[in-house]
C-alpha cells in the first residue's frame, strides 16, 4: 500500500506512490495547440500533489513517404532512437501500444501504486504518428492500448495524464473518480 510522505493527517490526506518518484511523459512531437497545452499544463499541477512529474518532447520526423514500408520504418526508428536516448536502464517503461493490454481506471490505479512501489522513474511514451519502433517495442516494460478509439497524438497526452490524476484520486479515496 501506498505511504504518505511524513505530513500530519490534518495537512494533507495525499497518499504519495513510491515517495520521491518521478513521472515522465515522452512524446514524440511538439505541442503547438495552444488550449491543448493548457489542459497538459492543468493536469501536471492536479497530479503533483501526488508525485513529481514531467513532460518531454523529442523531434518528429517528416513522413512524406510513408506509403512506402522501409521509408515509414525508418522513420520509426529515427524517432524510436531520440525517445531511448531519454531512458535510462532503470526506468520502468510503459508504451503506449495498439497491440498492448486496455485497463479500466481501477486497474491503472492498482498499476500505478504497484508499479511506483517498485521503481523510482515510471516513463510513459507515445510514439510518433507512425507508431513505434521495434526497438521501442522491445524496451518497453508494460504496453498499454488505451482505446479501440483513434485519437490524436495531442489528445492522447491529455487522456494520459488525466488517467494518471484519475488513478491517484482512486488511490486516495477522494470523490473525482466517480
Amino acid at each position: 500500500m501506498c505511504q504518505s510522505e511524513g505530513r500530519s493527517a490534518e495537512a494533507d490526506q495525499s497518499v504519495s506512490c513510491g515517495g520521491q518518484g518521478l513521472i515522465t511523459l515522452l512524446c514524440v512531437g511538439r505541442n503547438k495547440e495552444k488550449a491543448l497545452r493548457l489542459l497538459q499544463e492543468e493536469y501536471v499541477k492536479r497530479i503533483l500533489p501526488f508525485s513529481r512529474i514531467e513532460v518531454i518532447e523529442v523531434k518528429d520526423e517528416a513522413n512524406i513517404h510513408t506509403d512506402r514500408e522501409k521509408e515509414a520504418d525508418k522513420v520509426k526508428e529515427l524517432e524510436a532512437d531520440r525517445v531511448l536516448e531519454k531512458i535510462k536502464p532503470t526506468d520502468h517503461v510503459i508504451l503506449l501500444d495498439l497491440h498492448g493490454q486496455m485497463l479500466d481506471s481501477m486497474q491503472l490505479s492498482q498499476k500505478l501504486e504497484t508499479w511506483s512501489m517498485h521503481h523510482s522513474h515510471l516513463v510513459f511514451v507515445i510514439a510518433g504518428s507512425l507508431g513505434p519502433g521495434k526497438q521501442l517495442v522491445q524496451r518497453a516494460d508494460y504496453r498499454w492500448k488505451l482505446s479501440d478509439l483513434t485519437f490524436t497524438h495531442l489528445m492522447t497526452r491529455i487522456l494520459i495524464l488525466e488517467q494518471i490524476y484519475r488513478g491517484y484520486m482512486i488511490l486516495n479515496g477522494r470523490s473525482y473518480h466517480k
